[in-house]
């Protein structure tokens, strides 16, 4: 193989910072992709909890004198999976408590966003350019979301530019600014067009990715045709209609040493497809933990998410009532709208012993629900890919899952013929509305009543493959078209 050279830009990392599935992805991806001959190094702002995690680390490149950015460095070290980082250290911009985007005390994101990830964008563009004081340069720039959007643009205006790319997490969220922020991030006042980075009067941080990207990918093959409609396409469905060739569809793997039933350090029980006796164990366990009646014949369902409505669990939660007549019990872990949290609390005090919830969010324990429930719940209204259907998959937890993104492309739904032929991987249902998810769970719930039939679904459960090299091998064929290159 031919090696490629790439910079992967992005706003958070897993272990370092992590406020959901982008941090997954850039903590796993860029190993996985080092392990087939690409020599990938991330780029990542310089917040508190990256530097005081990073370990080792030398000053590699100074930065000065940019205009409208104040001064930074970039700080080389290696992560513990082999994955070289360039910290870019910038304290007036990162060094600040609370998470990489919105002040801890008011909840509202930093007023100076643009500037923040304009940095991120504009340093990029250097190393991706003749401008570059690094020895190592990169054939391809991989930005990630609406902080590196603005990457393109400055690469359009670089000498000796390289390609780039931009994947979407979650086209929702778009980076918009006042156009005034034009100026302040010393953009080429042309860029400010329809046919750039102007999106209904503001400046689109996502917009300008998608508009000067060499190439687009999504975290599944059917978020890449949904955001191409009206309903999913977030006020960018025309462009991305008009750029439709130039998207790829790309499911995102797991990690699946962290995620295994047979070595999770978290697991009180042990087990495989082979042998299942661990996993009625950890039911009981999270049962007893959850102060759930002991039960291993009543099916336990499980939720962790956030709780909003693109979760869809605001359908769950007022059909619960309904769900533990069945009877099943349910545990919920996660936090989100007030609302929906309190609702949650309220159920659980209606049905002790039936319903339990955890507000907050514990690793631990949601890889202990993973394990010990029956049938895992993702009502998503929108799901660009989710990660927790494939987890449910690899313990032998079938999914419950809306039809819709990532979920219809990771879970197959349980009929005669799918049982049958190895497919079947859980239940997935159409149309958003309490009934069509209460006949979901109804279908799970019967066909767990035969445990035959449910010991074969299981099984076609935990025999899928949701590792990362397959997703890898797919980005290095999406470098190499861009690149023009063949093996």
């Amino acid at each position: 193989m031919s090696e490629i050279k790439v910079l992967f830009v992005t706003s958070e990392i897993a272990p370092l910072i992590k406020t959901g599935g982008l941090a997954d992805v850039s903590g796993a991806l860029p190993a996985a992709l080092r392990a087939i001959d690409v020599d990938v190094r991330v780029l990542i702002p310089g917040y508190p909890q990256v530097m005081a995690q990073m370990g080792p680390n030398e000053v590699v490149a100074s930065f000065t004198g940019i205009p409208g950015f104040p001064s930074s460095r970039l700080l080389f070290s290696i992560m513990k999976s082999g994955v070289p980082l360039l910290v870019l250290d910038c304290p007036e911009l990162y060094q600040r408590e609370g998470g990489p985007y919105a002040d801890p005390v008011t909840g509202h994101d930093w007023v100076d966003n643009p500037l923040r990830f304009g940095l991120l964008c504009r340093i990029a563009a250097i190393l991706g350019s003749d401008e570059s004081p690094l020895s190592w340069h990169p054939d391809l720039v991989h930005g990630n979301d609406w902080q590196t959007g603005l990457t393109g643009v400055y690469l359009s205006v670089a000498a000796g530019a390289v390609p780039n790319i931009i994947t979407i997490h979650n086209l929702a969220f778009q980076g918009n600014f006042r156009p005034k922020k034009v100026e302040l991030l010393h953009l080429p006042p042309e860029s400010y067009h329809i046919n750039g980075i102007e999106l209904y009067g503001n400046m689109s941080f996502l917009k300008a990715g998608l508009y000067y990207a060499w190439h687009i990918t999504t975290v599944s093959p059917n978020y890449a045709r949904e955001i191409q409609g009206d309903e999913l396409g977030f006020g960018l469905q025309g462009l991305l209609r008009a750029r439709s060739d130039d998207i790829t569809g790309i499911l995102n793997g797991i990690d699946t040493d962290e995620w295994n039933p047979e070595t999770d350090k978290h697991l009180p029980s042990h087990f495989s497809a082979a042998r299942m006796t661990g996993k009625a164990q950890n039911k009981q366990a999270l049962q007893t933990r959850m102060s759930l009646n002991v039960d291993a014949d009543v099916p336990l369902l499980a939720v962790v998410s956030r709780l909003t409505h693109q979760k869809g669990l605001d359908l769950l939660l007022e059909i619960a009532p309904q769900l533990v007549e069945l009877p099943v019990q349910l545990v919920i872990l996660g936090s989100g709208e007030a609302f929906m949290q309190e609702s949650a609390r309220d159920l659980a005090l209606r049905y002790p012993g039936k319903v339990a919830v955890m507000i907050g969010f514990d690793e631990a324990l949601s890889h202990q629900i993973e394990a010990g429930a029956d049938m895992f719940v993702m009502p998503s209204r929108f799901e660009p890919c989710g990660l927790n259907q494939f987890y449910s998959q690899r313990y032998g937890t079938p999914p419950i899952v809306h039809n819709t993104g990532g979920l219809a492309d990771s879970v197959v739904d349980c009929t005669a013929e799918t049982l049958n032929d190895g497919t079947a991987s859980g239940f997935v249902f159409s149309g958003m509305t309490t009934d069509n998810l209460y006949a979901a769970i109804v279908r799970a719930v019967g066909l767990y009543q035969d445990q035959r039939k449910w010991r074969v679904l299981r099984r076609n459960c935990m025999s899928k493959d949701f590792s990362w090299e397959t997703s890898a091998r797919a980005y290095r064929k999406v470098y190499l078209n861009v690149l023009g290159r063949t093996e």
